[in-house]
């Protein structure tokens, strides 16, 4: 929908953010208020897509450490259940969280120590799993090694999350961020992504033409087309039946870039272009090679907590996720003051930002519960299309949240995307996780790169990050202390890239002397304050719903309460004079 047919929606519904049309970069709805209903479906559906590829490229890299990479229709299950539970954890952090339009999701940082903790020997796939001959999907031997291995990474990831709800609700964020610079967060989050290149080049190898036709259709649509616009057909009340300008390449690239190759597949697939024999380069690119799932998934299926088996708890699993949690915690509290800028909202006061961290912590003990493999953090990519489409109400997402759950109920859905032939995924992952690398290394722009100090910091963290890894998975009989559990402690967050380079940066940076602007801590703060002008004066957007605020107001414990909102002076003051 263009500018003009947005302004004319909000002179007509009543947005309150009129006063801002003048100026492009503004939103034409902000976080209160509500756009039409059919405008809030399609943008609903719009960030569905724009979540898409990022959830569900989780549970299918998952499943190769849970040793189910020919078993297609759990791992149809396994995505209907993180789009489930990600619209469970979107409605509670809209509601109840840090009441912005943030979307929830799976999140990276918790797959990597995840693989690591499925990489030690006690819960290393064993090599008849590797074999589709040899494995029997129905069999109680194969169901038990890997409901072994996702009830210990469940239990793993559940008590993790506790430190996550302890440090949100606690307001403990608050004084860990003062610790945690750019130089702490650009390995951490830049390992993230580079600790996934083997995954990727193995999926993208399979078939590497089907690879580059499906990257380069997601770098034409999402940067050389992205301000290309499409008519389609619109009405309106003063210009009738007319055109309207729509950005499909601007708003959904991955998932235009997946579809296409996807269907060229299919279409290599039914005229047997493809090889048909699985030991013949090329195998894997047909969409028939999990076809059965389609088949045999049903058509509604109910994901519950405990439904792989009773969680488990490995001390490993624990701190290792305790590490990504960490990690998924400093992103989240950037998201939130990105989200407040582009939703017109103030700045984030205290009491939302840790009410936001306490909500994430208790969407990953669901996650943990209902077995997703994973936890939940805030959707960046779903921030950025709040820019694209200028529309930052919270009633969007929180319908979002809603059509997640309803996809998360269809198993003919989870079923169909078990069909993604490996080669388009390993041209989406290319082009992913090397955006995730970069993000991370963009953190670096708020630092003076002129220093010495900041230079050998950050490179002496990323490369020790890449160099122990590797060898302590190469010669895994060295680390040996001669204590079975802290062995495993030791070789889960060791094998860990992000916890290397994000403790080695937190050490130095924390250790080594340097000034706050040397450091980039003042640039992190500078931005911040940027983000603060809104359109909305007060803070009364980050009231709690059904007058819990005005409850808690007044009661005199609150203000000993972190995580409760307290009076907004500044609308006082207003309401006073």
């Amino acid at each position: 929908m263009d500018e003009q047919v947005k302004g004319e929606a909000s002179k007509t519904f009543g947005s309150s953010c009129v006063a801002a049309e003048d100026n492009r970069n503004k939103p034409t709805y902000c976080v209160t208020d509500v756009p039409p209903w059919y405008f809030c479906i399609f943008l609903a559906l719009q960030h569905y897509l724009t979540a898409f590829g990022g959830i569900i490229s989780i549970p299918l890299i998952l499943s190769e450490g849970l040793c189910l990479q020919h078993d297609s229709l759990t791992q149809s299950r396994l995505i209907n259940t993180i789009f489930f539970v990600s619209g469970l954890c979107t409605i509670l952090q809209v509601t109840f969280g840090v009441r912005l339009p943030i979307l929830q999701g799976g999140t990276f940082s918790l797959l990597t120590p995840a693989m690591a903790l499925l990489s030690v020997p006690e819960l290393k796939c064993p090599a008849w799993t590797q074999n589709s001959t040899l494995v029997n999907t129905s069999s109680p031997v194969f169901i038990e090694v890997w409901q072994t291995r996702i009830t210990t990474l469940q239990g793993s990831i559940m008590v993790a999350s506790v430190l996550q709800v302890l440090v949100g609700f606690s307001g403990l964020i608050g004084f860990l961020m003062r610790f945690i610079g750019p130089l702490t967060i650009a390995p951490t989050v830049s390992l993230v992504g580079l600790s996934l290149y083997d995954s990727a080049g193995e999926k993208a190898g399979s078939h590497w033409a089907i690879s580059v036709l499906t990257m380069t259709l997601i770098i034409l649509f999402s940067q050389y087309l992205r301000r290309v616009p499409i008519p389609v057909p619109a009405y309106s009340k003063t210009k009738k039946l007319h055109t309207s300008k729509f950005y499909p390449f601007q708003t959904v690239p991955i998932l235009l870039g997946i579809a296409i190759p996807w269907l060229f597949c299919y279409l290599l697939t039914i005229y047997d272009v493809l090889p048909s024999d699985s030991a013949q380069y090329g195998y894997l690119a047909r969409t028939d090679v999990k076809g059965n799932a389609l088949i045999e998934a049903s058509w509604f299926i109910f994901p519950y907590p405990g439904q792989w088996g009773i969680p488990t708890v490995s001390l490993a699993g624990v701190f290792g996720i305790m590490a990504g949690i960490i990690c998924s915690m400093i992103e989240s509290v950037g998201d939130y003051h990105t989200c407040a800028r582009l939703s017109g909202a103030p700045r984030p006061p205290k009491h939302a930002i840790n009410r936001g961290i306490g909500v994430e912590g208790i969407g990953s003990l669901l996650a943990g519960a209902f077995g997703t493999g994973n936890g939940t953090t805030s959707f960046c990519e779903n921030i950025a299309a709040l820019d694209i489409t200028k529309v930052g109400s919270r009633t969007v997402i929180l319908l979002t949240g809603f059509f997640m759950i309803l996809m998360g109920m269809l198993g003919k859905i989870g079923a169909i995307f078990t069909t993604i032939p490996t080669p388009v995924l390993g041209g989406m992952f290319l082009i992913m996780f090397g955006v995730i690398s970069a993000a991370g290394i963009s953190n670096l722009q708020y630092t003076d790169m002129n220093s010495s100090r900041n230079v050998f910091i950050f490179g002496f963290s990323m490369f020790s990050a890449l160099v122990i890894p590797n060898w302590i998975t190469k010669y895994p009989s060295y680390l040996q202390t001669g204590v079975k559990e802290v062995d495993q402690v030791l070789t889960t967050l060791l094998t860990t890239n992000m916890f290397v380079g994000g403790f080695l940066g937190f050490f130095l940076d924390n250790t080594i002397p340097g000034t706050k602007l040397e450091r980039g801590l003042l640039g992190l703060e500078k931005l911040q304050l940027e983000d603060s002008g809104s359109n909305l004066g007060t803070e009364e957007v980050y009231n709690l719903p059904f007058g819990i605020t005005s409850y808690l107001r007044s009661q005199s414990w609150v203000r000993y309460i972190p995580f409760c909102p307290r009076e907004d002076h500044k609308s006082h003051k207003k309401n006073k004079s």
